[in-house]
């Protein structure tokens, strides 16, 4: 039967039953054929056995289908109790007939509860064959502590074992499977720096010889590693000044070593290769995660709708981790290593079902919760056609969206994502003139101080070019606002006499109210943590929450955006203003700064202003402040009329304040930084960033570093200095050299990096831990489990009539997806 085979035939193969025991969604296997086992008993027992004489072939059909149950990959214990039941049940039983149902029912019910088989999976690994305690203890410490950890670390790659090489044919920087005869074999001694013993063995076959070495482990090695031993081995092949050799390969003795031909035939395989955390053998881990997958893989549910799983012909997931773990010799080598075996595409769709769901189901509580209707009628228009220059489409579309959200019963949820300099203030300026019209109030909460002013001026301006219908009062609410204008903007606010504030945490202060606040902009969201944004939703008016818009200035994937905050409606302003010139991107190395200083001497010649940027590392701080203030000083020194300041992490933030004030008010010409953020400020006279050991920048972080020059009427430029390389820094540098376009850039930092570094969200906590969807390469199943999990939540809201999915959304993802929310 062929792996497209539909499910109720997969399940019929190796269940060797009828379609009918099928497992229901949220049922696994085990607890599909229990269900089999009680049903017919429980039937025939019902009125005190009443019915017992009408059951046609019941100890036949038990005795069967216990049998069948017991052929699972699941414990010894259950095992064995089907075991007994399927014996009790034979045709030789003579016993009373009741007494026997009464004793299996009773040791089948434990089992049929999903709690049972829950906690099978939960258990530690010690109860595994061969793990010990200790060797528990060492694998829960690296994150593998339970029997499904085990089943769920699935491969990062596999051996092909089918098609072995000869010795000869092995090649440099290539792992290689291959059969090889010791030829001797000895310890040698290893002087100089990294001096101890090393056993080497001499290997061969018919075409060639080469040499495998181990510097660990070599006494236990030289006990399997004999003379005339044929050996299977498998390793990445290295050279070592003139010869060829591999450095602590994976070896298997063969046992019928008289019989070279006899012995490859029984090794052809196609091998997992693990994650093998420090301290932890490969092959140990191998046999221990083969040993769970042998015992307990018929444990685990299936949830994904069941049309879905027969029309894509998908496995049952104990079948797909069987396939995954212990692939077939049959399997396609190239379907395996891209990831798009059925069984890999049905754990995948498990997975991001579950995840869908949990944002599906949040979305729909959101929807259902009272909000504060905005009626935007006239003024938000007319101050859009006051502005000083037209809106792009993106930006028209954005607002359209906006407002009509905000019209609504129900609270906004919505992402504003777009490159730097695409116009987002803009779109919630005019939105907060709709609220503002209204007569209600909006806050936009910045991340930083610096960001929180530099809000404001954009605001303050636009507020002014739109002239009376786009007046917003404007006030600005920070830790360094004098105490007494603190306290004014305060009484303002609560009095409703401020009809946008912006501000940084010192808005979610208990002292801070608002007389009727219904409108929130976050600013690059991943920046705050749940409570901070809870805390400024509980300022709402009425105590409904708030219409909420997140703003994030770095692009995400669309893809990548729907999985991070799923909940949420997106909105894209992908186009920039027009009239905009690209800012053109140079790439120096090391040994290259003449052109550096000329670069620097004609841009502030012509007037224009310098940004100068060091990575800041935390365990290199001190080396990158250093090198920061020197270049401070060389600079100063090169051009003594210039004006040049620096600013760090280590000034406090009124020093940071004054310098980064002076820089945006022309008075100085050169600002040299070792942070970020300190240049996020708009500065519109300032044309050149040089951006110093580039290759230590993610991509993201590079390109909105080289979005804050040419945002004048001068075209930028952004120099990169790069002064060391790896595969990945080199990636990001040709990346920033091919385009401009922040979309492109935001896929290929997700290609290079990987979602789980992608705008650092494992620190920030946005991602999801997926442990095995890869959100580069199943961009196809994050589509089709988003459409499943809509349409399963729109047949059945709250999943009331599902109660087995819902606790298993919950299992999965309840905590983690607090993290994603934004309300």
């Amino acid at each position: 039967m062929g792996r497209s085979a539909p499910t109720a035939m997969r399940v019929v193969r190796y269940l060797g039953s009828s379609a009918c025991e099928v497992p229901e969604v949220g049922d696994s296997p085990f607890q599909s054929m229990i269900a089999a086992v009680l049903r017919p008993l429980d039937f025939a027992a019902r009125d005190d056995f009443a019915k017992l004489d009408r059951v046609r072939d019941l100890e036949r059909t038990v005795s069967s289908a216990a049998e069948r149950a017991a052929a699972l990959a699941i414990p010894r214990d259950a095992k064995d109790a089907l075991a007994r039941i399927a014996k009790s049940f034979s045709a030789t039983a003579e016993d009373d007939l009741a007494a026997r149902m009464r004793e299996a029912i009773l040791a089948l019910r434990p089992l049929a509860e999903p709690e049972w088989s829950e906690r099978q999976l939960a258990s530690s690994t010690a109860i595994l064959s061969g793990v010990g305690p200790k060797r528990a203890d060492s694998l829960a410490r690296r994150a593998l502590g339970s029997v499904a950890d085990l089943l769920f670390h699935l491969p990062v790659r596999y051996d092909d074992r089918r098609s072995l090489q000869s010795v000869g044919s092995l090649e440099v920087g290539i792992r290689a499977t291959f059969v090889a005869r010791v030829l001797g074999c000895a310890f040698s001694t290893r002087r100089g720096r990294f001096r101890g013993r090393v056993f080497e063995a001499l290997v061969g076959d018919d075409t060639g010889t080469v040499t495998l070495k181990w510097f660990r482990s070599g006494d236990s090695i030289s006990r399997q590693v004999r003379k005339d031993a044929l050996l299977l081995i498998t390793g990445d092949v290295k050279r070592y000044r003139f010869d060829k050799e591999l450095a602590h390969p994976e070896i298997s003795v063969l046992a019928d070593a008289s019989s070279e031909a006899a012995a490859i035939g029984d090794v052809r395989s196609v091998t997992p290769e693990y994650a093998t955390p420090e301290g932890i053998h490969p092959r140990g881990l191998r046999r221990v995660i083969a040993s769970a997958v042998e015992r307990y893989s018929d444990l685990v549910p299936g949830h994904l709708p069941a049309d879905l799983v027969a029309k894509l012909g998908l496995p049952e997931p104990g079948e797909a981790l069987r396939d995954l773990h212990a692939p077939s010799i049959e399997v396609d080598a190239a379907e395996l290593a891209a990831g798009a075996t059925p069984a890999r595409v049905r754990l995948v769709l498990e997975e991001l079902y579950l995840l869908e769901l949990g944002l599906a189901l949040r979305r729909a509580q959101r929807a259902a919760e009272p909000g504060t209707p905005i009626a935007c009628k006239q003024r938000t228009a007319i101050a859009a056609r006051a502005l000083p220059f037209a809106l792009t489409g993106a930006q028209e579309r954005a607002l359209a969206e906006i407002l009509a959200d905000l019209a609504r019963a129900h609270p906004m949820n919505r992402l504003l994502e777009g490159d730097v300099g695409c116009g987002k203030t803009v779109v919630a300026y005019l939105a907060a003139v709709a609220v503002a019209e209204s007569g209600y109030q909006s806050a936009l909460m910045a991340p930083t101080e610096l960001l929180a002013e530099q809000h404001e001026a954009t605001l303050c301006a636009l507020a002014r070019a739109a002239g009376d219908a786009g007046g917003l009062r404007i006030a600005r609410l920070t830790a360094s606002v004098p105490g007494d204008e603190a306290a004014r903007i305060r009484r303002a606010l609560a009095a409703g006499e401020i009809d946008l504030v912006v501000g940084t945490h010192a808005l979610l202060q208990e002292s801070v109210d608002f007389r009727a606040l219904a409108f929130a902009v976050i600013d690059e969201q991943h920046r705050f943590g749940v409570a901070q944004r809870a805390a400024l939703a509980a300022k709402a008016a009425h105590g409904n929450a708030p219409d909420t818009l997140v703003m994030t200035a770095t692009p995400i994937p669309r893809t990548l955006a729907l999985t991070l905050y799923g909940d949420l409606d997106l909105s894209v302003i992908d186009e920039l203003p027009p009239g905009r010139a690209k800012t053109k991107t140079v790439l120096l190395r090391a040994g290259e700064g003449q052109q550096v200083v000329e670069l620097l001497r004609e841009a502030t010649a012509r007037g224009e202003q310098v940004y100068v940027v060091y990575p800041l590392v935390a365990e290199s701080e001190k080396i990158d402040l250093r090198a920061a203030s020197e270049s401070a000083e060389k600079i100063r020194a090169a051009f003594p009329r210039l004006t040049v300041d620096l600013v760090h992490g280590q000034l406090d933030a009124a020093a940071r304040n004054v310098a980064m004030a002076r820089f945006a008010s022309g008075k100085t010409q050169v600002l040299v930084s070792t942070t970020v953020i300190e240049v996020g400020v708009d500065v519109s006279n300032a044309t050149l960033m040089i951006v110093e050991h580039a290759e230590r920048f993610g991509l993201a972080q590079l390109h909105q570093l080289r979005g804050r020059v040419g945002r004048g009427r001068a075209p930028g430029t952004c120099v990169l200095v790069a002064r060391g390389s790896s595969e990945d820094s080199e990636a990001r540098l040709r990346a920033l050299l091919e385009t401009t376009d922040g979309f492109a850039i935001a896929e290929a930092d997700l290609a290079i990096r990987g979602p789980g570094e992608f705008l650092g969200t494992r620190q920030h906590g946005i991602l999801p831990d997926l442990r095995i969807a890869d959100l580069t390469r199943d961009v196809r199943q994050i589509a089709v489990a988003r459409e499943a999990a809509l349409q399963t939540v729109r047949r059945d809201p709250q999943l009331r009539s599902n109660p087995e999915l819902a606790r298993a959304v919950q299992s999965r993802w309840g905590d983690r997806l607090a993290l994603v929310d934004v309300g």
